[in-house]
């Protein structure tokens, strides 16, 4: 039995979410005309409580669309060193933007309000970019799913209306922070410019990230995905998926976190794991001994159909989702002991 590890992004649609993408009213939506697209932007919109929502084939793009409208060449970035924008967006934020980024060493891929202040650019010093824009991750994929303090966000937030800046949400993942937290997604919407979550990773959609702000910041981005190539057409099967997974797949999410729990207590009995870092959502992060590298622990997995992926040299990533199952953790007890 084939335990696939490697990503919430594996996930295949439900029965229940094949179901609404068949029966989704289609039109082109290039020109405004898909109700079922219309629809799921409404309702992230109002989730969120503001203005309005894109539609949006992966987070990478929600992210950098949101990015291209709040930044203009040579503005500067600010973002903690394990930030997605900065380590996994091949470059977007240089190449769409033509912005520089002030990575910070955060605390497992978070930051704090002092820091940020701490590294804003004197506006009126031509040797520096100017700083624009505030993204935070949340939760935090390199970070092991770490989960901001919603308090310090808040901090931050603060900093940045003080400082004239620009705050984003990278929320690929919120709904897992958000399942273990107090907050709501209307809490975030105060807080942030715009926020880009994704309806493919824990929600368990084929395709699919919305970003989230102001009829401005929507009316720029629209164009912007357009000039990317991301204009949809008859998208409103892949938006009913997203519908689905709204009202469907949040609550669940509990569930994942619990299985991560598991599979890191599984981990650190291996005798070729040091520890894992802090599960607090569905993201497992085992730190390797010397004897093995990632490379080689990843391929031991393989040998046993348990697929996960290296993340550095002696780190190896473990993400649940949606379809590892309890068997698939018995399963996984007896695969992990060499």
């Amino acid at each position: 039995m084939k335990i696939d590890l490697r990503s919430d992004t594996v996930t295949l649609p439900t029965a229940g979410m094949r179901a609404a993408m068949e029966a989704a009213e289609l039109g082109d939506d290039v020109y405004g005309e898909d109700a079922t697209v219309n629809k799921l932007e409404a309702k992230v919109a109002d989730m969120f409580g503001r203005d309005a929502a894109l539609f949006c084939p992966t987070g990478t793009m929600t992210n950098q669309l949101a990015i291209r409208v709040h930044a203009q060449p040579g503005d500067e970035v600010i973002c903690d060193k394990l930030a997605h924008i900065y380590l996994y967006e091949g470059g977007g934020i240089a190449l769409n933007a033509f912005a520089s980024v002030r990575p910070l060493d955060g605390n497992l891929g978070r930051i704090t309000a002092e820091m940020v202040e701490q590294n804003i650019n004197n506006p009126h010093d031509v040797h520096q970019p100017i700083t624009k824009l505030v993204s935070l991750e949340n939760t935090v994929n390199k970070g092991g799913g770490s989960i901001y303090d919603f308090e310090e966000i808040k901090r931050i937030k603060a900093v940045c209306k003080n400082r004239g800046l620009i705050l984003h949400l990278d929320g690929a993942r919120l709904f897992n922070a958000l399942v273990e937290t107090e907050q709501t997604p209307k809490d975030y919407g105060k807080e942030f410019d715009s926020i880009s979550i994704c309806l493919s990773k824990g929600l368990g959609c084929p395709v699919g990230s919305v970003l989230i702000g102001s009829h401005e910041l929507v009316h720029k981005a629209r164009r912007f995905r357009k000039v990317m190539g991301g204009g949809w057409r008859q998208a409103g099967a892949l938006a009913a998926a997203g519908i689905y997974a709204l009202d469907n797949h949040v609550d669940r999410l509990k569930d994942d976190h619990r299985k991560a729990k598991d599979i890191a207590e599984m981990l650190t009995r291996n005798s070729h794991v040091k520890g894992c870092y802090p599960v607090a959502t569905n993201i497992i992060m085992a730190e390797l001994r010397d004897a093995m590298d990632a490379a080689s622990f990843v391929s031991k997995m393989k040998e046993n159909d348990i697929h996960c992926v290296a993340f550095d040299k002696y780190l190896v990533r473990f993400v649940t989702h949606l379809d590892i199952t309890d068997q698939h953790l018995q399963l996984l007890a007896d695969k992990l002991k060499f």
